[in-house]
């Protein structure tokens, strides 16, 4: 029988197959957002189980197990790694003609080496043995990068984040050494606008801090941009940065000392 996803899935003629295969297939991954926690990189965190790999954080599966009308005790709550693994296994088979479908599977090929289809009678194998090869330590969170041949991530960070997990990491992936993990800004707590205490807690997290950092400047972003050799304070501090550099030069030369972010 004809696995559902061999090396060829999607590729139906000779010619996508030998252009990806001779071309594509070893390029090196750059991906300008994603969702990899800093901490679990610069740390190179070990995974406990294919349930904290998979379900800890990913809300595209979890927003498929809530429209199956699974529990939240099974999805965000305090039910064991392999009560919520059980829950996504019921989830998959629904989820066919949806891309969590065919990702749910591209995954446990390519990472695992695992062709089976996930269903509720094949979850408790598949279970085990990813969990076996979890304890590996190619399957940490580097080894997962270093597998898939990542060379840069970008991962997605609160424009208030003090960057403390990327300094570390850079600075012990010196010397040009990749993967590299790079921030980027997405300000969902500045959106949230229904929730009051937390627009206003975050607007002010925002506010420059005089006291804390000198005007910026561009030599002080390329350092950033170019290594992080002197990240400034926070992430925010390097938008604004970046912000006033992009500026009129007869702006730039306010003497104001405040930056407008209307």
């Amino acid at each position: 029988m004809k696995d559902f996803m061999n090396k060829d899935f999607l590729l139906q003629t000779e010619t996508a197959q030998k252009l990806f295969h001779e071309q594509a297939e070893h390029l090196p991954i750059i991906d300008y957002h994603c969702h990899l926690n800093p901490k679990e990189i610069a740390e190179d965190h070990r995974f406990s189980s294919i349930t904290e790999l998979w379900l800890g954080g990913d809300h595209y599966k979890w927003r498929a197990m809530r429209t199956n009308g699974v529990d939240e005790k099974y999805i965000t709550g305090n039910a064991s790694d392999w009560e919520k693994f059980q829950k996504w296994a019921e989830t998959v088979p629904y989820c066919m003609r949806n891309p969590l479908y065919h990702w749910t599977h591209l995954e446990l090929r390519t990472a695992f080496g695992i062709n089976k289809l996930l269903n509720p009678s094949t979850a408790r194998e598949i279970f085990e043995e990813c969990n076996e090869k979890l304890q590996q330590p190619e399957f940490s969170a580097r080894g997962l990068m270093r597998h898939y041949n990542v060379e840069v991530v970008c991962t997605t960070d609160d424009p208030a984040d003090d960057l403390r997990y990327h300094q570390a990491y850079t600075a012990e992936i010196a010397n040009g050494q990749w993967p590299k993990v790079l921030p980027a800004w997405r300000p969902d707590k500045a959106m949230a606008v229904e929730n009051t205490d937390t627009y206003r807690a975050t607007s002010r997290s925002w506010e420059p801090q005089q006291d804390r950092i000198s005007p910026p400047t561009t030599t002080s972003w390329m350092s950033f941009s170019n290594g992080m050799t002197s990240l400034p304070l926070r992430a925010a501090d390097c938008l604004i940065t970046a912000s006033t550099n992009s500026m009129p030069r007869s702006l730039q030369n306010q003497k104001s000392g405040k930056y407008s972010r209307r």
